[in-house]
C-alpha cells in the first residue's frame, strides 16, 4: 500500500480535507473542490490568489482579442458597405444575434464541464413545433411560453440522464437526440409550418425596452444569468473543476453525475427560451427552425476562448463570438456573397481558433 503523504501526492490525487486553507484555484474551485491536473512542487501548490489573477488576465486579454476582432469587422463592413453603419442594419444584427446567443449560452457551460451538445437545433425546433400546435395555442401565451420551457429542458433531461448515469458517450446521445427531435418536430407538424395565432408571442419581436429590442434584452439577461452562475456559484466552480480533471473532482467530494444532469438541463432550457424567440421572429413553429445552430453555437463558444476538452471558457467570450459570426453574415449578405463563401469563411475561422487553442495550450506550464 502506498505511504505517500498528501505533501507527496499530484494535484489530481488530493482530498478534500488536503487542500489549502481557504485557496480557490484558477478554475474556479474553493477549498475542499480544489482539483489541478499540475504536480505540486516542493508538496505545496501554486498561491492560489496568483493562480487565480492569472486566469483573469488570459480572459481580459482574449476578450480584447476578440474586441479587436470586432472593430476590424466594423471597418471592413463600413469600407463595403454604405448601409452597414445605419441603425435598421445594427439592429438587425442584433436582433440575429439574440436566439443564437441564448442558445450559445446553454452549449458553453456544457463544453466547460467537459461536454457536448449536438441537439441543440432540434431541440429548437422541437419546442417550437410542440408549443404552436393548436391544442397548446388554444391556452395562451403563457402556455405556449412554459411549453417551450418544459420541452427544452426534458430533451436536455434526457440527454443528461443517459450521459451522466447511463455512462453513454455524449456525442453519440446528442446526435441521436439531433436525429430524434427533428423527426419528432416533422411528424407532429406533418411536415407543414404551424402559425403563430397568439398577439402577445409576435409582439415579442417587435416590442422596444428604451429604445432596445426585446429579444436583445432577453439575450442579456440570458448571459448575465450565465455569468453570474458560472462565476459566483458553487455550481459554477464545479462546472470548471468537473471540466477540468472529472475523476479528480469525483475524488474531491463533486457529485460528477449531477451536475452533468444539470449542464444538460441548462442547455436545453437555453433552446426552449431560444424557441420562443424564433416563434417571434418568425411567427411560426417548423421543423427546420434550428439548422446548423449546434455548429453555430460551439463555433461561438471556440472563438471565445471556450475548451473544446473543458475546464476553461466564459458567457462573455461566446456571446461576443456569436457577435463576430453574425456580424460576418450580415457583411457577406450586404456584399451578396453567397452562403457558400460564407460557410467557408466560417470553416476557416473555426480552424484558426483551433489552432490557436492549442498554441495557449501548449504555452502554458503543465
Amino acid at each position: 500500500m502506498s505511504e505517500r503523504t498528501a505533501g507527496e501526492r499530484t494535484a489530481g490525487e488530493r482530498t478534500a480535507g488536503e487542500t489549502t486553507a481557504g485557496g480557490t484555484t484558477a478554475g474556479g474551485t474553493t477549498a475542499g473542490e480544489q482539483v489541478t491536473t499540475g504536480r505540486a512542487v516542493g508538496g505545496r501548490t501554486p498561491s492560489a490568489m496568483s493562480g487565480l489573477t492569472d486566469a483573469l488576465r488570459r480572459v481580459q486579454v482574449g476578450n480584447v482579442g476578440l474586441l479587436i476582432v470586432l472593430a476590424l469587422l466594423i471597418v471592413v463592413g463600413t469600407l463595403t458597405s454604405d448601409t452597414f453603419m445605419t441603425t435598421s442594419n445594427l439592429r438587425n444584427i442584433l436582433v440575429s444575434s439574440s436566439v443564437i446567443g441564448v442558445v450559445t449560452v446553454g452549449a458553453t457551460f456544457v463544453i466547460i464541464g467537459g461536454g457536448i451538445d449536438l441537439s441543440v437545433g432540434a431541440i429548437v425546433a422541437l419546442a417550437s413545433v410542440w408549443a404552436t400546435t393548436l391544442q397548446t395555442q388554444s391556452y395562451g401565451p403563457a402556455v405556449m411560453v412554459l411549453c417551450a420551457l418544459l420541452v427544452g429542458a426534458g430533451a436536455g433531461l434526457v440527454n443528461g440522464v443517459l450521459i451522466a448515469y447511463g455512462r453513454l458517450v455524449p456525442f453519440i446521445v446528442t446526435l441521436s437526440m439531433l436525429v430524434g427531435a427533428r423527426g419528432l418536430a416533422a411528424r407532429m407538424a406533418q411536415n407543414r409550418t404551424q402559425l403563430v395565432n397568439q398577439e402577445p408571442i409576435k409582439n415579442l419581436a417587435t416590442t422596444d425596452v428604451v429604445g432596445v429590442p426585446l429579444l436583445v434584452v432577453v439575450l442579456a439577461l440570458v448571459g448575465l444569468v450565465g455569468w453570474l452562475l458560472l462565476n459566483r456559484t458553487t455550481f459554477g466552480r464545479r462546472v470548471f473543476a468537473i471540466g477540468g480533471n472529472a475523476e479528480a473532482a469525483r475524488l474531491a467530494g463533486i457529485d460528477v453525475r449531477r451536475i452533468t444532469l444539470w449542464l444538460y438541463v441548462l442547455s436545453g432550457a437555453c433552446c426552449g427560451i431560444a424557441a420562443v424567440m424564433i416563434m417571434a421572429r418568425t411567427t411560426t413553429g417548423s421543423s427546420t427552425h434550428g439548422q446548423l445552430y449546434e455548429l453555430d453555437a460551439i463555433a461561438a463558444a471556440i472563438i471565445g476562448g471556450t475548451l473544446l476538452s473543458g475546464g476553461r471558457g466564459t458567457v462573455v467570450g461566446a456571446l461576443i463570438g456569436v457577435l463576430v459570426f453574425t456580424m460576418i453574415t450580415n457583411i457577406f449578405i450586404l456584399n451578396n456573397l453567397s452562403t457558400d463563401v460564407q460557410n467557408i469563411a466560417k470553416g476557416a475561422i473555426i480552424v484558426a481558433a483551433a489552432l490557436l487553442q492549442r498554441r495557449s495550450a501548449r504555452g502554458r506550464p503543465g
